[in-house]
């Protein structure tokens, strides 16, 4: 049984409404799962290889600060984490 109508947008390119909503609560149990206040308001520093691989295998990374989570979006949209910044600086 679908929860869309035959040929409505869930089910043109193959899929059924089933797929969407599995997908939107995929999407929504990560975002629960990986939110904790602040930290989610900044992009993080990463190692490169890191990022690759949890993009791989799902594994989470540790920023700088101390961040962990699973990367998923897009951190051009967010400023740089002020901890993370710090820390990066002092590295040099």
């Amino acid at each position: 049984m679908s929860l869309t109508e035959p040929g409505s947008p869930d089910t043109a390119g193959g899929g059924t409404g089933t797929d969407l909503l599995d997908r939107e609560l995929q999407e929504l149990l990560e975002k629960e799962l990986t939110e904790d206040g602040d930290h989610d308001r900044f992009s993080h520093y990463v190692q490169k290889e890191k990022i690759l691989e949890s993009a791989v295998t799902g594994k989470p990374v540790i920023a700088l600060c101390g961040k962990v989570w699973v990367p998923g979006r897009d951190p051009e949209k967010f400023p740089v984490c002020p901890d993370c910044k710090k820390i990066y600086d002092r590295m040099k």
